[in-house]
């Protein structure tokens, strides 16, 4: 099982038990360092308060289940105004918003698309970017993360 799931696994019930949603959990390298972040969410926004109080009910836990063999760093973080979007529960909450999509090739020029999310499907992300309706391929989309517009 993967690093990532296992943390999902346990750390979702007490994310809840705290008034806060799980959004994302990664397992990284940064350089020399390694790091896993717990991304949460909640109505109103997260502060550091909820931050801290997850990371220090988690934090015993990780030590007793050691997932980790290697040294790591662990924080636990706001999902944020641009978050990514992964899942399809993700990208059926936030239809309609503002995203910026990025891909592995360019397209018309561009590699990364400011647009309007009206579609998912499949893995297939339907956007209007301009007066343009594109449907794009999983396997074309680097990433898509929220786009604040001010």
């Amino acid at each position: 099982m993967k690093v990532t799931d296992l943390v999902t696994q346990f750390a979702a019930p007490i994310i809840e038990q705290a008034g806060c949603k799980l959004w994302d959990v990664e397992y990284v390298r940064e350089g020399a360092e390694r790091f896993l972040r717990i991304f949460i969410d909640k109505d109103g926004g997260v502060d550091v308060s909820d931050c801290e109080k997850i990371h220090r009910r988690i934090d015993p836990i990780l030590d007793e289940k050691d997932p980790i063999a290697e040294s790591y760093h662990f924080e636990v973080c706001s999902a944020g105004l641009e978050r990514t979007l992964k899942r399809p529960e993700d990208f059926k909450a936030f239809m309609g918003s503002p995203i910026l999509v990025k891909l592995y090739r360019p397209r018309n020029g561009l590699k990364e698309i400011p647009a309007i999310l009206r579609g998912y499907e499949d893995g297939k992300i339907t956007v209007e970017a301009g007066k343009e309706t594109i449907t794009f391929e999983k396997s074309e989309v680097a990433l898509v993360r929220l786009r604040v517009e001010f």
